[in-house]
């Protein structure tokens, strides 16, 4: 796991007939399928929907017959929920107009305005300005512990969801003063709540290595598998490196397409080496390579280049 990475019988009867293709009759009969009872107030299964009870008792007494049928059904549901993509692409940053780059270092929150700018605008700004105002709202930088704190605060209770996520990353990576996990956690469940891909993403990550929680590998998965489903790369990334470990070809390569496709590097790397091993086609291989290809091409600049080759914490692809 060292590559992880940081943003659950409808028996029916159907006569239908046409006469002339002028009129149409069609009736539909619904019963349990424990007792057979038709009609009423039959409520399906919730796990698989494919069987309807009419009571609690008749689904108690149905589960050894169904159960078998319902996991299988419930897996396959899961899956077409899991696996759905492409994920959702970056918005774009606000000042260029390109799209933000997925890879961390290629753009920052800003907690002054709330904007995620790009690091070829932040970087072209500070060069030619002698202060550091923000690229969008030309806020001076915040350079203290309190001002960061006092404006990610003041963001998250106006409108960010961005901004309690950032809360959280800055009290479980602060370098001056005291890492609060459990604090930090609290923030991410919080934006989890209201959707947050990036913050599912990191309480599977704490899960996973223990930081601030026991580890728990089902917590984990279950985290990432939102988080993915929400559109975020990275923990479709982690879900890969999870299946390939186990020996789940198919569903870590999978899981590796879909990733590639809003533009991860990483995901474009296991998919070679999975090449390189006769595990994945050369097919594979060449739809992986257009679609990061693609992606740089949406998010590549001048610009952006440029703030790369000056600064090592503006590089916006691995």
């Amino acid at each position: 796991m060292d590559d992880i990475t940081q943003g659950i019988s409808c028996n029916s009867i159907s006569d239908i007939s046409n006469i002339c293709g002028s009129c149409s009759d069609t009736t539909t009969t619904e019963i349990c399928a424990n007792c057979g009872k038709e009609g009423g107030s039959l409520k399906s299964c919730a796990a698989c929907k494919l069987v309807k009870y009419c009571s609690r008792d008749c689904q108690i007494a149905h589960r050894s017959k169904h159960k078998k049928e319902c996991r299988k059904r419930a897996a396959e549901i899961h899956d077409e929920k899991l696996f759905k993509g492409p994920p959702s692409l970056k918005e774009d940053c606000p000042i260029c107009f390109l799209r933000l780059p997925i890879h961390t270092d290629g753009s920052r929150y800003k907690g002054c305005c709330g904007k995620v700018i790009c690091s070829g605008c932040i970087y072209a700004v500070a060069k030619r300005d002698e202060d550091a105002l923000c690229p969008f709202c030309r806020v001076p930088t915040a350079m203290t512990d309190e001002e960061i704190i006092e404006r990610l605060h003041k963001r998250a209770d106006a409108d960010g969801v961005l901004a309690i996520h950032a809360l959280g990353i800055y009290y479980s990576e602060r370098k001056n003063g005291p890492l609060d996990y459990d604090k930090a956690m609290g923030l991410w469940e919080q934006a989890a709540e209201i959707g947050h891909d990036a913050s599912m993403t990191t309480i599977g990550r704490s899960y996973i290595y223990g930081y601030g929680v026991e580890k728990d590998e089902k917590k984990a998965l279950h985290y990432w598998e939102l988080a993915a489903m929400g559109g975020c790369s990275n923990a479709r990334y982690n879900l890969g490196v999870f299946e390939h470990s186990a020996g789940n070809i198919e569903r870590a390569l999978r899981h590796y397409m879909i990733a590639v496709e809003s533009g991860h590097n990483g995901s474009l790397k296991q998919i070679q080496e999975l090449y390189s091993e006769g595990k994945a086609t050369k097919d594979d291989y060449t739809k992986a390579l257009r679609a990061y290809q693609k992606y740089l091409g949406e998010v590549k600049s001048a610009q952006r280049d440029e703030a790369a080759a000056a600064f090592e914490g503006f590089k916006y692809q691995a």
